[in-house]
């Protein structure tokens, strides 16, 4: 007895501490103690093991047992492509003074996204509405608090000027939660999507945007602003919502915004994204993708969850890249436009190419419709 007191106050110290250092990291154990919150950039670079031929030698725990924390598998570890186009837009970065997710992220396919790929298709991810949330997912360690700073009024004008300026030929608008504002921000994406599509339509526009707390209103004024995808992440299976994300969301009202987004303007193309390795089993899995199907979603992207912070939900389970094919093929057999599945999968992951590529397929399978 007298030894597990002493392990509680041990734990409980160690948590004051950390929380401490994270408050007011000034001390010069700080730096060393903080950079094994999560997984950093400099993890995902290729190192020992990380070739593909050397993935089955891996002899690691992949599913955690109680109190342990899981190392990073092989497959998670990637050369990081640089090119041309990858330096160019970052180079216009700093002179527009924008802000990407991918970068805010450290993404680890930051080059592949930037860079273009087989239809030489650049893309990014920005961040609207400032960088704190309204609400405290426990997968994510976006800052949080009741009341952010107010918007910007001018920020849809500046961002649609930059992002023309830029020459990308994909982008994705993306936000924090604002349940502090009325229609939840929405007007605010909307009008930036009216502002870039009159400076230059040919630019393809995903939203990647929040639930609005169930205000189909307000997924109706961004579904009818002329963007090209409407994208709205469930994150989780059903049975993992209320253990993954805050209390204000959940599974049926994301589905009733992809479902009402599809409803009002029947053109769009609907996506979502799911993070396995939470604790999912494949039934609840497979069930899910049922879920989606039905209510019209069309593009589908899973990754691998991973963990921000020693605060956040630990990694029940790192998926091997097998599995994550066969969740691929299993999607693209139920009938989605595109399934985007892999262990460095996010859910804008060359958005714009698996845009492209969906978009041949259905004239493809016009013209035989034609004929």
């Amino acid at each position: 007895q007298k030894l597990n007191l002493v392990k509680r106050i041990q734990t409980v110290c160690w948590n004051r501490l950390m929380n401490a250092l994270h408050r007011n990291p000034k001390f010069p154990l700080c730096k060393e103690l903080l950079s094994d919150d999560g997984p950093d950039l400099q993890d995902f670079i290729s190192g020992e093991l990380s070739e593909k031929s050397k993935w089955e030698e891996y002899k690691g725990s992949l599913k955690r047992e109680k109190g342990e924390r899981l190392r990073l598998p092989p497959w998670l570890k990637t050369e990081i492509p640089i090119g041309k186009n990858y330096n160019r837009l970052k180079n216009t970065l700093r002179d527009l003074n924008l802000h990407t997710v991918c970068e805010e992220a450290r993404c680890p396919n930051i080059g592949e996204c930037w860079g273009g790929g087989e239809y030489a298709t650049a893309t990014a991810t920005i961040m609207l509405m400032g960088d704190t949330c309204t609400r405290g997912c426990r997968f994510c360690s976006i800052k949080t608090a009741r009341r952010p700073p107010p918007l910007d009024p001018n920020e849809p004008y500046n961002t649609a000027k930059a992002i023309a300026a830029w020459g990308l030929d994909y982008v994705v608008l993306t936000s924090v939660d604002r349940d502090d504002i009325a229609d939840g921000g929405a007007d605010h994406f909307a009008t930036t999507v009216i502002n870039l599509k009159e400076r230059d339509s040919r630019i393809l526009v995903e939203c990647l945007t929040p639930d609005f707390r169930g205000d189909l209103a307000a997924v109706e004024k961004i579904a009818l602003s002329g963007l090209d995808v409407y994208a709205h992440n469930v994150e989780t299976v059903r049975e993992l919502q209320r253990f993954v994300r805050d209390p204000r969301a959940n599974f049926d009202q994301s589905l009733s915004v992809l479902r009402h987004a599809k409803k009002v303007e029947p053109t769009l193309l609907t996506k979502t994204s799911i993070m396995l390795g939470l604790g999912e089993t494949d039934q609840q899995i497979l069930d899910t993708l049922t879920g989606l199907r039905e209510a019209g979603v069309d593009c589908l992207t899973l990754g691998q969850y991973m963990q921000p912070t020693k605060r956040h939900l630990k990694v029940e389970e790192y998926v091997t890249p097998e599995r994550f094919a066969h969740w691929e093929k299993v999607g693209n057999d139920m009938g989605f436009g595109y399934t985007a599945s892999g262990p460095l999968v996010r859910s804008s992951y060359k958005a714009g190419e698996f845009f492209l590529k969906n978009l041949l397929k259905k004239r493809k399978g016009d013209v035989t419709v034609a004929k």
